[in-house]
């Protein structure tokens, strides 16, 4: 497993492939809070794209967009929209990482590949996954710059923090019949588990259905995969795929402390949130009100509630980023719960599935 031979400390980043770079930084430092700390670009020395490092509590993005007209970036931009086009996970032996999962029958995309600079020597190699998105692993531990050679730190002023910590987990839309395959290279490739698996009984309403599988590897990095299943109409997946024009990163979940501070400072900065009807708080069983959120806020907010075992999480999720009806994120509060709020999917679908109405596209 590659648990044993080279594990994941972690998810070093998240790059998005965006038309413009400068731009969705500072959407993503009014919005959501996030700072920019490290540049590359013309006034760097590098002539074919612009990316912007934005940080907040240990989530890390790049936001990269193409100079140059017929560069791969602004391929993938044309065919997908905005997207996020490499998973980037931290291990601490590159080559080891790299050449296991290309035993495992990984197609690689970037052979062990050394940077250097003044800060250190930074390492990384990467392989393809589902549709177009990369999967890349980067090796830290000689290297102490900003991000990475090339770039520069910046010291900008962010919006309003919204006080998000982590990437809970990352979600991924693959075409039917895709999903087991997608799973088995996370499992054979990079040591994940199968922690959980929703068919189309748990995940559906009158009109629509999909089945995902939950993954996980020692360092509690979870990745999910989705696939549409049948249905009387058009799922919020096949939307997906239909928009962004094949398999890709659907959602992140944004971990935090305190949902509630955090969606009120994301309402007041323009963020959007899915609406959930009234009757959702009505049902809600009773020991949700030994919970510390009253009632009236969470419907107020449009929060949603959820337990296990172990505990319950609060949870909600933005509309799209974007005027294609594809990426968004989820925001997360736990409470020992380690589910996704299954209690929740009947109610969060029948309003994803008035807003793909609202689109045209049900």
């Amino acid at each position: 497993m590659m648990s044993d031979v080279c594990p994941i400390i972690g998810v070093d980043h998240l790059e998005f492939f965006v038309g413009n770079a400068k731009q969705s930084a500072q959407f993503y430092s009014r919005c959501f809070g996030f700072q920019n700390t490290a540049y590359r670009g013309l006034e760097t020395g590098e002539r074919k794209t612009s990316s912007y490092v934005m940080e907040q509590g240990e989530i890390r993005f790049v936001l990269t967009s193409a100079m140059v007209g017929d560069h791969p970036i602004n391929k993938s931009v044309m065919k997908h929209g905005d997207t996020i086009g490499v998973m980037a996970f931290q291990v601490p032996d590159v080559t080891a990482a790299y050449r296991y999962a290309i035993s495992q029958g990984a197609v690689g995309a970037i052979p062990p590949t050394e940077q250097d600079d003044e800060h250190g020597t930074l390492r990384y190699a990467a392989v393809r996954s589902f549709g177009d998105v990369l999967v890349k692993f980067v090796e830290r531990q000689a290297y102490s710059g900003p991000f990475a050679p090339g770039f520069v730190a910046r010291a900008s002023v962010p919006g309003p923090n919204a006080g998000l910590k982590r990437i809970d987990h990352i979600v991924g839309n693959v075409e039917r019949g895709m999903m087991d395959r997608w799973v088995e290279f996370f499992q054979k490739a990079m040591g994940f588990e199968l922690r959980m698996h929703f068919d189309e009984q748990t995940i559906s309403t009158e009109y629509s259905a999909l089945m995902s599988k939950v993954l996980q590897n020692g360092s509690k990095t979870i990745v999910n995969i989705n696939e549409p299943a049948d249905g009387l109409r058009k799922s919020q997946i096949e939307e997906f795929l239909d928009f962004h024009y094949g398999p890709g990163i659907q959602h992140i979940a944004l971990e935090t402390t305190d949902i509630v501070q955090a969606v009120v400072q994301l309402r007041q900065a323009g963020v959007e949130f899915l609406p959930i009807p009234k009757t959702y708080y009505e049902n809600l069983e009773d020991w949700v009100r030994e919970i510390d959120v009253p009632v009236e806020k969470l419907a107020e907010l449009g929060i949603l509630v959820d337990r296990d075992e172990d505990g319950y999480l609060l949870q909600l999720f933005t509309k799209p980023l974007g005027d294609r009806p594809t990426l968004f994120f989820e925001v997360i509060e736990r409470h020992g719960c380690r589910g996704f709020g299954a209690g929740n999917f009947k109610s969060l679908f029948v309003a994803l599935e008035r807003e793909q109405a609202l689109r045209g596209n049900l």
